[in-house]
């Protein structure tokens, strides 16, 4: 997360946040002076401010929620394209129907093409330029209900306002000072626990890990957490986990050539890339390649193999894998990040092999496109674990990122070890949270152990990021020995076997899970 561990929040504070791998800004969009008013315009300090005084209060900001000025001047400053929902008028309950519809459908397609219009009678109306997007004037995504037009009118934002056809609308590249969040440190970035380093660690002693054959590492927490136990009936076969983050490394053999290895054996690994760079009138996909390191800790904690060089064993050490490159950074802040997490969960959602997605990216606020990605996902069965967030500890009062704090996902956090319920000391917490993975050593503050960007020699990884790709190891290991569950059962297994279960705490939820526990062995 640029926040869970960037939310590591890794998943933003976010977030689960910073960007050591931030790709270039786009550029504003000149309107000619005559076209719009200028007195109209807000200032990005005066936008920035907004934004923060309402994650202060409400813990989240919804575009929907703000006035037209507030939008129009966001477009202003970035690259006007704004992201419209749709959906037939007479249609109720639409959330829950993304993913069992077709855009392409009659009523949907009328409906997209009714907002386009309206859009085009606004801009005749107000006498100002129409831009086209890729030479069209609409772009029209064909999976999830939702079209992207270049608006610099403000009166075709209250136009939209008023119709049926219209779920919301907002900005897509407008990105927030997150250096706000940090008020006694204006030079501060926020940024996760681990971000986007991922190199071997040094500090690493044989009391952080527990061999096991032929001659690999289980990380120290794993006992903890009843995963060691756990594996005697299962090690996650058959179970394909989706992660999305920003992809793996090909320096790293453990998750390339050396993926069906050891212990680890006829399993398959598959990576993909959705995230782009350039601008808005050009564009091209950047890769499955993890270029900043995040990714692949998050892979490693997952899934990487069992075998005999002494690199650090995943949870789910025989799951397959399928990774997917859809954000630069953990911060899912910037409008190509939006589309490539979009992207990949529509990628992942439309995989019938897929069963869990993990998600250790996120935002500090949230956004409508990417919550109708998630939507999909869920609706089409998939199993969505999220982090809650990881930041500076002067940011995390930000509470629980997007998009952990959907009902449609799954929100997880990291606590330190030892009795009671501390988090992590760059964790988020709050009421979305539903379970907590021991992620810090007391004493040493050492984090889990994970498989480097390169090399053999394990790297460390902490955060919200972390707990997040756990939880997820423990459910391909649940439902591997559980093949016909249901997405359901298999969390309800991880609530009713969690420490605090019946109990729900305000903080931490159903507390620390137990995969051994879950596969009854006590």
């Amino acid at each position: 997360m640029k926040f869970l561990s960037k939310v590591g929040l890794a998943v933003l504070a976010t977030a689960a946040l910073l960007s050591a791998c931030k790709q270039e800004e786009e550029p504003l969009l000149q309107v000619p002076n005559n076209s719009v008013d200028q007195s109209h315009l807000m200032t990005r300090a005066e936008l920035d401010q907004l934004i923060l005084k309402s994650l202060n209060e409400t813990g989240d900001f919804i575009w929907m929620e703000q006035s037209d000025q507030v939008i129009w001047s966001a477009l202003m400053l970035s690259d006007s394209i704004l992201t419209i929902g749709y959906q037939p008028a007479d249609l109720e309950e639409v959330n829950a129907r993304i993913g069992q519809i077709s855009p392409q459908d009659a009523k949907w397609s009328a409906a997209a093409q009714k907002v386009i219009r309206q859009i085009e009678a606004s801009v005749d109306r107000g006498n100002s330029p129409m831009y086209r997007m890729n030479n069209q004037l609409a772009e029209i995504h064909t999976d999830l209900p939702y079209l992207e037009m270049k608006v610099v009118d403000l009166q075709v934002l209250g136009d939209l306002r008023l119709m049926d056809e219209v779920r919301y609308f907002e900005p897509l590249s407008y990105e927030f000072n997150l250096d706000l969040l940090n008020a006694s440190n204006t030079e501060a970035r926020v940024f996760s626990d681990a971000g986007c380093s991922n190199d071997p660690d040094p500090s690493i002693t044989s009391n952080d890990f527990s061999p096991i054959t032929p001659a690999a590492k289980a990380s120290w927490n794993y006992d903890q957490m009843g995963i060691t136990q756990a594996w005697s009936s299962s090690t996650g076969a058959g179970i394909t986990v989706g992660i999305i983050d920003t992809g793996v490394s090909s320096s790293q053999p453990m998750l390339n050539s050396d993926f069906s290895s050891g212990e680890s054996i006829s399993r398959q690994l598959a990576r993909f890339g959705t995230y782009k760079t350039g601008f808005w009138w050009w564009k091209r996909y950047d890769g499955p390649e993890d270029r900043c390191g995040h990714g692949t800790a998050m892979a490693g904690v997952v899934a990487s193999p069992r075998n005999a060089v002494g690199n650090a064993v995943g949870v789910a050490y025989n799951a397959n894998l399928v990774t997917v490159r859809g954000t630069s950074d953990v911060i899912v802040n910037s409008g190509n990040e939006k589309d490539g997490v979009a992207e990949a969960l529509v990628l992942l959602g439309n995989r019938s092999d897929v069963k869990i997605i993990s998600m250790s990216i996120g935002d500090v606020f949230s956004n409508s496109k990417v919550a109708d990605a998630v939507r999909y996902a869920h609706n089409r069965g998939k199993l969505i674990f999220a982090a809650a967030g990881t930041s500076t500890s002067f940011t995390n009062w930000v509470g629980v990122i997007f998009p952990a704090n959907m009902s449609e996902t799954v929100a997880v956090t990291g606590v330190k070890e030892g009795s009671g319920y501390q988090r992590c000391s760059t964790c988020h917490s709050g009421s979305q949270v539903e379970f907590t993975v021991v992620m810090e050593r007391s004493g040493t503050e050492l984090k889990p152990l994970t498989t480097a960007q390169f090399g053999n020699d394990p790297a460390t990884v902490g955060g919200s990021s972390v707990a997040t790709a756990t939880a997820s190891g423990i459910a391909a290991l649940i439902w591997s020995a559980n093949p016909s569950w249901t997405r359901d059962q298999v969390l309800q297994r991880m609530r009713e076997t969690s420490d605090l279960f019946p109990s729900r705490d305000s903080q931490y939820g159903f507390g620390n899970l137990n995969a051994a526990a879950a596969l009854g062995i006590f």
